[in-house]
């Protein structure tokens, strides 16, 4: 099974690696990072970079495509070249997912019109001006496009992938294996939970 996650720069590390995580244990999986050039692509944080080895005009078809979100999905939601890709894999794929933001690239790419889908809670309104409704989900799916909301429940959608992929007795090995088992010390994970002051806090309007 072949998964691509392609990288831009500014991407965000969570979006991308927690999938990784999950993922890349599934049997016969073989993933693939993928760059529009060759070689490291930063973070949204400078002080980490990943390494994509292949550049994206290589791949030609994806059994499963993750596209991550972060601060370049602005740039790349109107880059004509990385959409056009996105919509040829996206012919291909069994499935085609994003994190976070990354739903912003699926709607530029005119995937979601029409479709309910979800993002981080900042970008509701970019979300929708995509043709998408906006859900309040951790996962969302419709059809074989499977959105997941801000960073951390990426890990949700790649748990989601497996057990229809390769049953739920092998997602839940997956999830024992990196021990995903939220115990969070707050509940403030959604702005309804953490309220206007908290909300405030994180810089972040919605919109």
């Amino acid at each position: 099974m072949d998964i691509v996650i392609p990288l831009f720069p500014n991407f965000t590390a969570l979006d991308a690696i927690g999938p990784y995580e999950v993922l890349r244990s599934l049997p016969g999986a073989r993933i693939t990072f993928a760059a529009a050039e060759p070689g490291l692509v930063h973070a949204d944080d400078p002080a980490l970079a990943v390494d994509a080895p292949a550049a994206l005009s290589e791949i030609e078809s994806a059994d499963v495509l993750v596209v991550p979100g972060g601060g370049g999905t602005r740039a790349a939601m109107k880059d004509e070249t990385m959409l056009a890709w996105v919509r040829r894999i996206h012919a291909t794929t069994r499935y085609t997912t994003s994190v976070c933001s990354g739903s912003l690239v699926l709607g530029g790419a005119g995937l979601l019109d029409g479709l309910e889908a979800t993002t981080h809670w900042s970008l509701v309104e970019l979300l929708e001006s995509t043709g998408a409704t906006y859900t309040e989900q951790r996962v969302v799916q419709q059809g074989k496009i499977v959105t997941a909301a801000g960073v951390s429940s990426g890990i949700d959608m790649a748990l989601t992938l497996a057990a229809q992929i390769a049953g739920d007795d092998i997602a839940k090995a997956l999830q024992l294996g990196i021990e995903y088992d939220p115990q969070p010390p707050f509940d403030a994970g959604s702005p309804s939970k953490a309220g206007p002051e908290i909300v405030a806090l994180t810089g972040m309007a919605k919109g």
